[in-house]
């Protein structure tokens, strides 16, 4: 009885500790990101539509990748709406930048991000940037240049809510915000007591082991992890900020924030609908060797 309430002591302390420095990164990520799905999404996507009609040529991934990173949907609210740019005609490199930035980043995950330092920050956007871009290029060069088709949106249609368009906007905002809460909350707390778990039961040593003494191993083992361990990106920031603070380098934290997402297990689903085995491998393979990639390159010049 005595060590068990030494544990729940550590454990509270602990828990404390984060929630007081991690909170208000939260709920400031999730009221952004709420104003933003309810009040500029609409806006997000006609500018999307207009870059394809005003023939941008390849430049207009850029444009593609930055909106996919703004747009606040979850992938399954994404691939819908990417359904629909198909079937208006857009390129599918512009759609691969955009999905593929969506899935990496969105504004109430650079907000989560301001707690992990400004330096990650920029790593992780302009990171995400990348991804998207050369994601484009290279559907651009394999399969638009050549006239094959990287995606097959046939299952999907662009959803139609009509009760939130008739609804006040500004009940539409509210509920936004309640619906961000109960979808992040779990697994921000959860991402709090494993953060917990890991200070009071793993060693520093052990995390300068895995994550920094050999700096290609520590990436390698990052991008390993982001698999199974990513469920939510607020959810893994309290985790990251330890991990940091502890010895993890900055090129295998980029990695871990590259693979986590883009093999969330919800976006796997949505995307193997639409990629099919094939494509769906090769996003795999391309994930991974860019994390990877990108991981090694932030350790040389960090």
């Amino acid at each position: 009885m005595e060590l068990l309430k030494r544990e729940i002591i550590y454990l509270w302390y602990y828990i404390d500790i984060q929630i007081r420095q991690i909170f208000v990164y939260w709920i400031i990520g999730i009221l952004i990101g709420s104003f933003v799905s309810v009040f500029a999404k609409d806006k997000i996507h006609k500018i999307m539509s207009d870059a394809n009609e005003k023939k941008w040529g390849l430049f207009g991934i850029i444009p593609a990748c930055i909106l996919g990173i703004i747009s606040p949907l979850c992938m399954y609210g994404t691939i819908p709406i990417a359904a629909s740019f198909a079937k208006k005609g857009m390129r599918e490199d512009y759609i691969a930048s955009f999905c593929m930035a969506s899935i990496l980043l969105n504004p109430q995950l650079i907000i989560y991000s301001m707690a992990l330092g400004n330096s990650m920050v920029i790593i992780r956007i302009v990171s995400c940037v990348l991804c998207g871009i050369f994601a484009g290029l290279l559907v651009y060069m394999f399969y638009e240049r050549c006239n094959k088709k990287f995606f097959d949106f046939s299952k999907f249609d662009e959803p139609i809510n009509n009760k939130d368009v008739d609804e006040n906007i500004f009940m539409r905002y509210i509920k936004n915000v309640f619906r961000n809460i109960k979808a992040t909350g779990p697994y921000f707390l959860i991402g709090i007591l494993l953060t917990a778990l890991f200070q009071i039961h793993v060693p520093e040593e052990m995390m300068i082991k895995l994550f920094g003494g050999n700096e290609a191993f520590g990436v390698l083992m990052a991008a390993t992890i982001g698999v199974p361990l990513y469920v939510c990106g607020g959810g893994t920031i309290p985790l990251l900020r330890d991990w940091l603070s502890r010895g993890m380098s900055m090129g295998a934290a980029t990695s871990f924030m590259i693979t986590g997402p883009a093999t969330k297990i919800t976006n796997l689903g949505a995307l193997k609908i639409c990629l099919g085995i094939k494509n769906f491998i090769i996003y795999i393979a391309y994930t991974i060797i860019f994390s990877l990639v990108c991981g090694i390159i932030i350790n040389i010049i960090v």
